[in-house]
């Protein structure tokens, strides 16, 4: 009952952080140039950047975090976003770009705290399933509110990020009450999962020395699917614009709804696997099942056998198998199946930053380089970019943690570090 509880809580309170970051997206923010470059572009890729960096800044911070004063860490910083959103609406556009920059920042540093109250439990799947697919249903739901304020409420593109924060904040101020009151892991979770502990600068050398090629191996591949998402994700209705079929608001909520349910059963079942390393090397296999069902509805888009619709919710799919178990339990499994102490949060802020370094570089290099193709042909390129890439580096990935791990069981040195 604790575990669903909390599963609830910290899938409702990420749902409530995602439309401060993410609502934006919708609107088109057309008639504008920011040193000579698309507004709406300069909007992206200044949150992107904002993100970015508050990734960085997170490898060190959220891996040494005490687990005291989250709550008010959660609501200040998603209050530094909020007053953000305020700022670009006061101020005229195009001037008002910077203020994404101090949007995106806070906002960077709080996948980080929220996973926190679920890492380390027996039943950590579970719940961090839960919290993972929240951001699949809650861009979907921040784009259709976004839209639906600004369709319904007559509300400016200027002003709907902050009134879609306005409708959020009230709810996110009971989930983070509730999220306080979860329990900490118990002894069993922590002889079965390990004990989670703040990471300082030399025990995070150590873990990087002891599985290097592995973890590079996986960054790799996260860096490839976080591009692809933030495409997906700031562009999406562009595409739609550009394909030429009919746009309507809720098509966010259906296609991501559909998959948020099909990866939450996934993920979740894995709290029947009590062995961490099969646990670990299934979620890979996951991935590889993701990137290939990716690559196989985009070469029947390109041959016009599927629709838009059905291609933008499949590839979504394929894309969130590889992307979710990084926020969920790839790491958590890692952390338990090679038995040392640390916490997730170093882990996934090293991808992330990385991931999100990416997809500045690619939005950049998209703007700068003036590469002529619209948004959905462009997006259709990294699909297939991707999925070949992806598939190749995660079967590198499973073939050296296989061997390290049977080196390890066999007693070799290196088990503890």
């Amino acid at each position: 009952m604790v575990a669903v509880l909390a599963a609830i809580v910290s899938f409702s309170a990420y749902t409530c952080i995602f439309a401060f970051r993410k609502a934006f997206n919708v609107a088109p923010y057309a008639g504008h140039t920011v040193f000579g470059m698309d507004y709406k572009i300069v909007l992206v890729i200044t949150q992107v950047t904002g993100y970015m960096l508050s990734k960085f800044y997170g490898i060190r911070f959220i891996s040494e975090m005490k687990r005291i004063g989250r709550g008010q860490l959660i609501l200040l910083l998603t209050g530094i976003a909020w007053i953000a959103w305020l700022l670009f609406a006061l101020l005229p556009a195009p001037y008002n770009f910077w203020c994404l920059l101090i949007n995106g920042f806070p906002l960077g540093m709080l996948w980080g705290v929220v996973f926190s109250y679920v890492e380390g439990r027996r039943t950590t799947d579970l719940i961090s399933a839960a919290l993972a697919v929240s951001f699949i249903f809650a861009s979907g739901l921040a784009k259709s509110t976004a839209q639906w304020v600004m369709d319904q409420w007559e509300v400016s593109q200027y002003w709907m990020p902050f009134v879609v924060g306005c409708i959020f904040m009230p709810p996110l101020l009971l989930f983070v009450y509730l999220l306080e009151k979860i329990p900490p892991p118990d002894a069993l979770d922590q002889q079965q999962r390990m004990e989670r502990l703040p990471m300082p600068a030399h025990q995070r050398k150590a873990l990087l020395s002891a599985f290097l090629p592995g973890i590079g191996a996986l960054v790799l591949i996260y860096v490839l699917v976080t591009i692809l998402r933030e495409v997906r994700d700031n562009f999406m209705a562009d595409m739609w614009r550009e394909s030429g079929e009919v746009f309507e608001a809720g098509v966010f909520a259906s296609t991501e709804t559909v998959i948020s349910i099909i990866i939450l059963v996934l993920i979740a079942a894995m709290i029947l696997l009590r062995n961490n390393f099969r646990a670990f090397m299934l979620s890979q296999v996951m991935m590889l099942l993701g990137f290939s069902i990716t690559l196989l509805i985009t070469v029947l888009y390109q041959q016009q056998h599927v629709s838009l619709y059905t291609w933008m919710l499949l590839v979504g799919l394929g894309l969130y198998m590889v992307y979710i178990p990084y926020n969920s339990i790839l790491f958590d499994r890692f952390i338990a199946a090679f038995r040392f102490a640390g916490n997730v949060g170093f882990l996934i802020y090293l991808a992330d930053s990385f991931g999100y370094l990416g997809s500045v570089g690619v939005l950049l290099m998209k703007t700068v380089l003036k590469v002529e193709a619209n948004w959905l042909h462009f997006y259709l390129q990294l699909v297939m970019i991707t999925g070949i890439t992806g598939l190749a580096g995660t079967v590198t990935a499973i073939v050296y943690f296989t061997g390290k791990h049977r080196r390890l069981q066999a007693g070799e040195s290196g088990r503890s570090i």
